[in-house]
């Protein structure tokens, strides 16, 4: 399948995309409301709840607004994917860390995200000076050096 036809088709299949795909599908991130599905070998994520899904659209622009200094950019545009990674994944185990005191997992995005509204009203009330050093400190992969040939 080719990458345009592919696109169109996940467009058609998934119109209440997950905003947490990329760390749902490294297993970094789990919610309850994320369902995966198959596209000719893919795999992608979609969300079972609009409510939810305008939650998680909301919090990530949130914490990419915050994140500027953290990931060393202006966050106008579209984030390269490393950085993308660490506002998800830094941003969500930050805010697990403030609510239930673990930064390694976060078990269930919408859950938390449900749980800091509760907590301190509104998204944009979150305690950014919190979060940020897990934004900062979130290391993705790295690649493997290649070993030169002797």
């Amino acid at each position: 399948m080719d990458q345009d036809a592919f696109r169109e088709t996940y467009r058609e299949v998934n119109e209440n995309f997950c905003a947490f795909e990329k760390s749902v599908l490294i297993n970094q991130c789990n919610c309850s409301k994320a369902e995966r599905f198959c596209i000719a070998e893919r795999e992608g994520v979609h969300c079972l709840s609009e409510e939810g899904q305008a939650r998680c659209l909301d919090a990530l622009s949130i914490l990419r607004d915050h994140a500027t200094f953290a990931l060393r950019e202006l966050t106008e545009g579209k984030l390269p994917h490393g950085k993308a990674m660490r506002v998800q994944i830094g941003g969500m185990r930050g805010l697990n860390k403030l609510l239930n005191g673990d930064d390694t997992q976060v078990p269930d995005v919408d859950a938390i995200l449900q749980a800091a509204i509760q907590r301190w009203g509104s998204l944009e009330q979150l305690p950014f000076s919190e979060i940020m050093p897990s934004i900062a400190a979130y290391k993705g992969k790295t690649r493997a050096r290649r070993r030169q040939k002797n």
